[in-house]
Order: structure tokens, then C-alpha cells, then sequence
């Protein structure tokens, strides 16, 4: 690592579902590394900005100091939970009049053809307001703007709570007058976020369009609140510490320009970026890139260029934004384990970092993790004492054999097999790693390429205990794990 000259810290973090991974390197260039909860209410607010003070060795919730820190670097899942969670903020849907349900109709695709029973996805805003107004396509205002009637719609709105306003017209991208004209009487009612499709997505197709721009808007404020949180608490104007977020395609920007719609992938595509850095190194360029963290499994495909898609659906819903090429499959170290009275089954759902899998001594329900402490992969005494109410204990073995041996007993009493609560967790283990073959069979074998002929680049917290179970049901013969391979992704956002 070459020295430095500024005598500053430099700080990489990713902050994921379950785990804030950082690697900092010293003013004499030497790299540290930090692995925090992400969600750890008794013992700090941000895991992030913990781990700064941890290395610069200030107290919780004391100021940083000024002058010590050169730049951070941030990729962060905050938006894709809220997303996948919908949780983000109420949201008016502004249109011209007529296209109130467009963006419900959507493209009619039938991804599941024989399914009778239609689920359409959740839609992501609230209220919608219809503008009477239309530009045809070559530029003319065949109907004029009623500004009034869309400020007493928007107003009746706003009188409800809803502060977050997202605006898409027809012909918006190209002809945007009629656009901008409605942002401003937004923000003179109140509307604290505006999105226009123009500003958002400036394409044309009106359905993927008014997608991206709904979807800025929903999850703008909450990423605002935690990118302000951030800059506020490293004092930027006083400190001069630039701030830069990870963005889906791959590229920092700065913490200022950091918008809603590219923040989905904002952790993974640094992980991408690690794996393909580091696998080079090691003089590989065809990978297969597998993440496995807490909450979910990210599988990627590289062969020489970055992969990028330009319209994709996360979460069942469209969106017209550059973004890595990245297959995501709920298996994570902290997926649940399930029996049903029939059928074991591992995930969706997760156990997250509050209170995280049973042996984290939360009180967690089973896991992932669990089944790889009960088959003696995870060895409490080589694993760091960070459990327990004081965060000073080893992971709880005794706790995950006793739920171990309730489950094998209800197994068996449910299907008169009997089976060792080691064969039940290996039994867990083997549908998990069934699961992420199958999603790296998606992005390598169903687009016509040969996998056996990949090395696969393993990363994440949980990457390194599948990593070879993964490569051989899928035949491949070369695994990559890189000694920072538990924070690759932080570490690839330097």
C-alpha cells in the first residue's frame, strides 16, 4: 500500500441489512477493518458514523474532530429496504388528465402465464392528481395548463400530510414546460420533495417513466434523512471531508446529488467492483461474483466488462436507471429456517441485526447461521465476543442445539423419520445452497454461458462458509476468497 501524504483517515463503508462493514485506512496508509451491527438501538444511533468515532477514538456521540478525516466513502441499502419493505414516504402521483391508472395497467407482461390468480404489485404512491393539460408529441399545446385546478388538487393533498410530490406527464421528457410549471406550485404549497420525470428519467415510454419517477420520489426523503444525518454529523463546511455515496451503476457521486432512484444497488455494485478488482489480482477475468450477507445472496456475472441494465424491476417495480447487473436471492446468514408440518423451507424472511439469529443471544429465532454453528462450521471460539446485553459474549451455542432438538422432534413427529439435530441443520444448509445455485444458474447458464469455466469469487459476512458447497453443485472448480472478502464491498468502494 503506497504511503500517504495527507496526514488524514479515509473511510469505506458499506452499511447493509444486517451488518455495517468499514475498512479505514490510517494516515500512514495502513487498512483497518470494522464489522457493526447496523441496527444496535441500546448501544449507539449510526453504525457508520460509530465506527469513524471508534477509530479516531472519540466517545459515542461526541463531535468528530476537525481535520481528521480526508473522505468517506458510503454505499448503503437504506433505500432498497425501504423499497422491498415499502416503507417509504406517502407520495402524490401528479398526470395529465385521463392517465390516472397508467402506471397500474402498466405493460400487461404475464411474467407467470398460467397463474389465474393475478398479484399485481403494490403501487408506490398514494394519492394521485390529474392535470388538466397536453402537449401532443411534436411540441403543441393541445390543452393548456389549468394552474388553478391543479393547486387546489395538490393543495387538498397536502392538507392531508402528504409532503412528497412526484410529477410525470405525457411528452414530459421533451417538452417540459408544463412540468415545471406544476414543481413550482408544489414547492410554493409546501411540497418538500418534488420529482419531475423530466429531472428523474428524461426518456421516453410513459408507464417506465412515471416508475422512476415515482420511485425517486418515494425514496428520496428517507435517503435524505440519512445522507443529512451523515454530513451533518461530519460537519462538512467546518471539517472540508468529502462525502460520496456508491451509486447502482457503479460510480461514486457526491453525498448532494444522491437521488432515490440510484440507490438501489448502492452496496452491492461496490461489491461488484471489489470482486472484479480483486479477482484480477488474482489473475482471473471470468467470475462469478457471490455475496452472500445477512439479510440476502447478490450473484453477478462478469467476463471481461461490467454488466450494466438500463431498465430493470426490483421489488415489482420498473425503473429506467443504469444499474449493475446484479440477481438478488433472499438467502442471507440470518434467512429463517421454517418447517411447515410437511416441508422445511430456508428464507424469505430474515431475522436482520435486531435481534439477528438465535445464537447472536438476542433471543432470534433460527437461521442460517444457526444450522452452521450447529454443524460445527462456526466455532464460538474463533468468533469475536460481541454478543450478550454487554456485547462482551461468544455466539450461544447451547441455545441453538436446544431449539435444534425441538425442531428434529417436531419433524419427526410430524413425519415419523428421525433425524440428529446435525442432520436437520445440514438438511437447512443443502436448500440454501440449492437456492443460490439456482440464481447463478439465472445469470450464467439460462444466457448461454459455460459457469464451469468461471471462478467463483465468494464475498460477504456469510460467503466464505457456502462458498465451496455453492461451486460444486454448480460443477465449477476455482473459488476466489479474498482475505478482506467479509467487507469486500466496503472495501471496493475504495
Amino acid at each position: 500500500m503506497t504511503q500517504h501524504s495527507t496526514a488524514k483517515w479515509d473511510f469505506w463503508i458499506d452499511r447493509g441489512g444486517t451488518f455495517t462493514d468499514v475498512v479505514a485506512r490510517d494516515p500512514a496508509g495502513r487498512l483497518h477493518t470494522a464489522k457493526l451491527l447496523s441496527e444496535n438501538p441500546d448501544n449507539y444511533e449510526d453504525a457508520a458514523l460509530e465506527a469513524i468515532r471508534r477509530f479516531l477514538g472519540v466517545e459515542s456521540e461526541a463531535p468528530l474532530p476537525a481535520g481528521k478525516i480526508n473522505a468517506v466513502k458510503m454505499g448503503t441499502t437504506v433505500a432498497t429496504n425501504a423499497l422491498l419493505e415499502r416503507k417509504g414516504e406517502r407520495t402524490l402521483f401528479v398526470t395529465t388528465k385521463g392517465f390516472k391508472d397508467a402506471l397500474r395497467i402498466g405493460y400487461q407482461a404475464r411474467p407467470d402465464i398460467f397463474k389465474l390468480a393475478i398479484d399485481l404489485p403494490e403501487l408506490l404512491y398514494a394519492d394521485v392528481v390529474e392535470a388538466t393539460e397536453r402537449y401532443s408529441s411534436g411540441g403543441e399545446v393541445l390543452i393548456p395548463l389549468d394552474e388553478a385546478r391543479a393547486r387546489a388538487d395538490m393543495q387538498a393533498v397536502f392538507d392531508q400530510g402528504t409532503r412528497v410530490v412526484a410529477i410525470c406527464l405525457m411528452h414530459g421528457y421533451r417538452y417540459q414546460a408544463h412540468e415545471e410549471r406544476l414543481a413550482e406550485i408544489a414547492r410554493d404549497i409546501g411540497f418538500t420533495q418534488i420529482s419531475t420525470s423530466h429531472g428523474t428519467s428524461p426518456l421516453m415510454k410513459f408507464v417506465s417513466r412515471g416508475d422512476t419517477t415515482v420511485v425517486d420520489a418515494y425514496l428520496s426523503p428517507i435517503l435524505r434523512r440519512y445522507v443529512d444525518r451523515v454530513a451533518s454529523a461530519l460537519d462538512r463546511d467546518a471539517t472540508g471531508t468529502r462525502l460520496m455515496f456508491m451509486q447502482s451503476s457503479g460510480g461514486l457521486t457526491d453525498a448532494d446529488l444522491f437521488h432515490g432512484k440510484d440507490a438501489i444497488l448502492s452496496g452491492p455494485a461496490g461489491g461488484v467492483v471489489g470482486a472484479v478488482e480483486t479477482s484480477h489480482l488474482a489473475g482471473h477475468d471470468k467470475i462469478i461474483g457471490f455475496d452472500m450477507g445477512g439479510t440476502s445472496t447478490d450473484v453477478c456475472h462478469y467476463d471481461g466488462t461490467f454488466e450494466r441494465a438500463f431498465e430493470t424491476e426490483v421489488a415489482g417495480v420498473r425503473m429506467r436507471a443504469p444499474m449493475m447487473r446484479i440477481h438478488t436471492v433472499a438467502a442471507g446468514g440470518g434467512s429463517l429456517l421454517q418447517f411447515d408440518g410437511s416441508r422445511m423451507r430456508v428464507g424469505p424472511d430474515s431475522a436482520g441485526a435486531d435481534p439477528g439469529p438465535t445464537a447472536y443471544r438476542r433471543g432470534g429465532p433460527l437461521t442460517v447461521t444457526d444450522a452452521n454453528v450447529m454443524t460445527g462450521k462456526l466455532m464460538p471460539h474463533h468468533f469475536p465476543k460481541i454478543f450478550g446485553p454487554n456485547a462482551d459474549e461468544t455466539l450461544d451455542l447451547e441455545a441453538v442445539t436446544q431449539k435444534f432438538e425441538k425442531l428434529a422432534s417436531d419433524i419427526s413427529s410430524a413425519t415419523g423419520t428421525q433425524s440428529t439435530p446435525e442432520e436437520i441443520a445440514q438438511g437447512f444448509l443443502m436448500i440454501a445452497v440449492e437456492n443460490m445455485a439456482q440464481a447463478i444458474k439465472k445469470i450464467s447458464v439460462q444466457r448461454g454461458y459455460d459457469v464451469t469455466r468461471y471462478a467463483l469469487t465468494s464475498f460477504g459476512g456469510a460467503g466464505g462458509q457456502h462458498a465451496c458447497l455453492v461451486a460444486d453443485a454448480l460443477g465449477m472448480e476455482t473459488c476466489i476468497i479474498h482475505p478482506m472478502s467479509g467487507l469486500l464491498s466496503a472495501y471496493g468502494m475504495g
